[in-house]
Order: C-alpha cells, then structure tokens, then sequence
C-alpha cells in the first residue's frame, strides 16, 4: 500500500467514527443543546432538556468526546462539554468535498426545496456553533 494510500484511510477511519458518533437521535439533540448554550454544559444541564437519565447523557457525550465532536474538561468536582465547533466545520467540509467529488458537483435533487431545507439547517448549526469554547 502506498503511503498516500495509508493516510487516505486514516483520515477516512476518522470521519467514518465521527459520522459513527452523529447517527444517533439522542447524540444529535445534545449536539444542538450544548450548541445552543451560551456556555459550557456540565450533564446534568443536559439531563433536563432531554428527558433521558444522568448515566445515559453521560454514555452518549462520551462517545462525542471521543470521536472529538465535544470538548470535555473538569472543573472542580463537575465535567464540562462544549462543541468542539472545529471539527463539526471540519466534517462537513470533508461531507461537501466528497459530493463534490462523487457527483462532479451535479448531484441531482428531488426539489430546489430539499436543498433548501438542507441547507438551512446546515446555516443553523453554523450559527449555533459560532464562537464557541473550543
């Protein structure tokens, strides 16, 4: 295997753990909570807004830590997660490039409207991520 050859597959072992880590209902939905937090979120801030025990939350931001989608650190006696809004940017631009490449920039879309609709949900998650604790 050539040494390109090997870099390429690191790199697509990488996305293909964060994708992992995002294609989950439950991972999603504390991505846009800690997103939308005007600071960093310690668990049981999220515990509430999710309806889902202490220990889950803690599982499902584990697994976000460790495809590094969220910052984790300690302070005091209490964990603190934020969007690591680098990575989240990272992904999607590697998303985007790979469309690009496949489809030669003419994917074809049922409607203008899917499109739209993708697409501001993307703009929402930009503005949700922007000038976080990273």
């Amino acid at each position: 295997m050539k040494e390109s050859d090997k870099n390429w597959l690191a790199e697509d072992e990488a996305v293909a753990r964060k994708l992992a880590a995002l294609a989950h209902p439950v991972r999603l939905r504390l991505l846009r909570n800690l997103g939308a937090a005007e600071t960093c979120c310690c668990v049981k801030d999220l515990v509430g807004p999710t309806g889902l025990a202490q220990s889950t939350v803690s599982q499902h931001l584990k697994v976000l830590v460790e495809a590094e989608l969220v910052n984790f650190r300690t302070e005091k006696q209490s964990s603190r997660y934020t969007v690591n809004a680098g990575a989240l940017r990272e992904l999607a631009g590697v998303i985007g490039q790979t469309l690009d490449h496949c489809c030669g920039g003419s994917c074809s879309r049922t409607s203008d409207d899917e499109y739209t609709h993708y697409a501001g949900k993307a703009d929402a998650m930009a503005a949700l991520t922007r000038n976080k604790d990273i």
